[in-house]
């Protein structure tokens, strides 16, 4: 690797560790102790969630695949004009997109896919998988989903239409006001008649919740757990892993299933390159990560709020597991 590009790589690790850093320090001091969701997702972290997916317990993934597979030529015809232009929001391995394009005419037009993540291990599977079912240029970006839209923006053209996917219920990791800030963004990188697809979760009784979060095999529990190890690894901490257990818990009023790191024992939180040392309570918890769910109506009226029209919804009944298409307003 040449010295400059040598050095621009460790300039963005840098960047990249002081701004984990700076993440951990707000949200590990904040009541209730938190530690940022986003960072579940390294490498190894990003593995782990593909596991899951195929856990009979987890059900949501093959309950969107299904919808997929069974009304892709009709999602694509929803569109009016075909889009020339595809961004996908956390593509994990491509199969979902994948499928989508598998449904397009054999006469539609030429296809650019842009995929966004902050995984390299993510993109790099994704990239391979679309391009190989779609025969499409496909292009990833290392980034935030907020970082890659404002990016692609300036290439979204007036001549031809773009599609913003998101799979995979993602939109339920952001709490109610992030949720409906960040579609008032994709709708902002958007031009009318430009459309989002949504993945999104729904309702449902609380025990098939909890195991889908908390399954028997331990494999969540890994994941989640994931986030300790990436601070001792990355940000020089200590931290004894086994004094730390999993949990799940259904918040009925906040419609949400929450993930917590529990403390089982007096555990001490030393994280050097974070300036962090504290001393946790036996059954005090680290929150990590939010899924909420929906219901329809509920999740449309967030989608028109933020400029979008209302449009098309494929739901699945066995599952409860909601596809919509919606169109940026004029």
């Amino acid at each position: 690797m040449p010295a400059g590009a040598r050095s621009r790589a460790d300039d963005r690790r840098r960047a990249a560790v002081e701004e984990f850093a700076s993440d951990v320090r707000y949200y590990v001091t904040r009541r209730p102790r938190q530690l940022p969701s986003k960072y579940l997702y390294d490498d190894l972290g990003s593995a782990l969630f593909e596991t899951i997916t195929l856990l009979p317990w987890y059900r949501l993934a093959r309950a969107e695949m299904r919808l997929i597979g069974a009304h892709g030529r009709e999602i694509l015809a929803s569109l009016g004009a075909p889009a020339a232009t595809i961004v996908e929001l956390g593509p994990g391995n491509g199969t979902k997109l994948a499928t989508l394009l598998a449904a397009r005419d054999s006469g539609s037009p030429s296809l650019s896919v842009h995929l966004i993540d902050v995984s390299p291990r993510a993109l790099t599977r994704a990239v391979r998988t679309v391009r190989e079912a779609a025969q499409a240029e496909v292009v990833s970006h290392e980034a935030t989903y907020e970082d890659g839209l404002l990016e692609l923006a300036q290439a979204f053209g007036a001549s031809h239409r773009t599609l913003v996917v998101f799979f995979g219920s993602n939109i339920g990791n952001f709490d109610p006001p992030a949720a409906a800030a960040f579609l008032r963004l994709i709708r902002a990188v958007l031009r009318p008649g430009d459309a989002l697809l949504l993945g999104a979760d729904l309702v449902k009784e609380e025990r098939r919740l909890l195991l889908a979060y908390d399954d028997p095999l331990g494999v969540t529990a890994a994941f989640n757990r994931n986030l300790l190890v990436r601070l001792n690894r990355e940000l020089g901490a200590a931290i004894d892993l086994p004094a730390f257990g999993h949990r799940a818990a259904w918040n009925r009023e906040a419609s949400r299933v929450e993930m917590h790191l529990v403390c089982d024992r007096g555990c001490r939180l030393a994280i050097p390159v974070a300036g962090v040392d504290l001393a946790l309570a036996p059954g005090e918890t680290l929150w990590t990560e939010s899924s909420y769910k929906y219901e329809v109506s509920g999740l449309q009226r967030a989608l028109i709020q933020a400029g979008f029209e209302r449009g098309p919804v494929w739901i699945d009944d066995a599952d409860r597991f909601a596809l919509m298409l919606a169109q940026a307003g004029g």
